[in-house]
């Protein structure tokens, strides 16, 4: 008797639908594929002795189910999805290809709000607890949540960046709680798997995104509430291989005030585009000289290369704040002249 495809588990759909597609196809596929996942399918390709055209029917439907929905997801969320599909395919269908995509794919909390404008969330959201705003937004795109933070009183601002970098893990019937608030049609299709958002990384995005008087004001309070927080955080905001994101003229204002001794241990580990960038705004006799310099310092410790490569990072910091240079970043400090 022939089995049906909701009796395979993952790998033995994956196995039928590429032996379905042809090789050629399926070489296409395995370049997207790490290589413990290739070695499953090729396994389980190799152990499949016959599939009956019923059965790669069957799995290429499922397919070009989940395709559907995730293409639906990604232009309108879930809602929106779940919408169309039960247009297309009838109720109990779309929520059964849903619930898969949720379950295989892990789509993550929030998903339905991704496609909100910044400043209809920012009304929807601003009366909510720092702490649900902050969970909010570390499920958004750094954009979005750059827009949303930057919008907040100045009295939240900071208190919710402080939430965001010290959230770790989050329980999903809290998530599901906060989306139901949010979205209760939606709350049952929450993956149920812990999940990892916020953390100084998350913050720091946010913070490289949001104008500069918002990171600001955020920095100041933090230092003042969260030292050591500031201070893991301003570490990680603009680190030494950034200073590709400075234009000719900003580059050699920095240098003119880094050491070059300073500079040839700061350049020992850098790759080579941003040693480019450094040996391009300097004059050729001194870009030998730190060349030689670095060649002839032999082996230098990890440690004194990131401390040279923070101390130069720190002039970087200190000439943007006096307004000599600017560090482009996405939230509304472009300069039109």
């Amino acid at each position: 008797m022939d089995r049906r495809a909701s009796e395979l588990s993952g790998i033995e759909k994956t196995a039928v639908l590429l032996i379905t597609l042809g090789p050629d196809k399926a070489a296409k596929v395995f370049k997207f594929l790490k290589d413990e996942e290739i070695e499953q399918i090729t396994l389980e390709i190799a152990n499949t002795r016959s599939v009956s055209q019923a059965l790669k029917e069957e799995v290429l439907d499922e397919f070009y189910e989940v395709c559907l929905a995730q293409q639906y997801i990604s232009e309108g969320g879930i809602s929106y999805a779940k919408n169309l599909l039960e247009k297309a395919l009838g109720g109990e269908k779309a929520q059964e290809v849903i619930g898969k995509l949720t379950a295989s794919l892990q789509v993550r909390p929030f998903e339905f709000i991704k496609k909100t404008d910044a400043s209809q969330l920012l009304n929807f959201i601003q009366d909510e607890h720092p702490q649900t705003i902050a969970l909010i937004l570390s499920y958004l795109s750094v954009q979005q949540a750059a827009a949303v933070i930057g919008s907040l009183p100045q009295d939240k601002q900071a208190d919710v960046a402080k939430r965001i970098a010290q959230m770790d893990r989050t329980s999903p019937d809290v998530i599901k709680e906060v989306e139901g608030v949010l979205e209760k049609k939606l709350a049952n299709l929450v993956n149920q798997d812990f999940t990892i958002a916020g953390g100084v990384d998350a913050v720091v995005e946010i913070l490289n995104t949001v104008d500069r008087g918002t990171e600001k004001h955020i920095m100041e309070s933090l230092e003042i509430d969260e030292p050591e927080l500031a201070d893991e955080i301003r570490k990680k905001m603009f680190v030494f291989e950034d200073i590709l994101s400075l234009d000719d003229r900003s580059i050699q204002r920095v240098l003119r005030e880094v050491d070059n001794n300073e500079l040839a241990v700061a350049l020992k580990s850098a790759n080579e585009e941003v040693q480019n960038a450094i040996f391009g705004n300097i004059s050729k006799r001194l870009a030998q000289m730190i060349k030689e310099d670095m060649e002839f310092m032999g082996p230098v410790r990890m440690k004194d290369v990131e401390e040279a490569q923070q101390k130069i990072v720190n002039i970087i910091r200190k000439l943007e704040d006096s307004g000599e240079i600017v560090i482009s970043r996405g939230g509304g400090d472009e300069i039109v002249v």
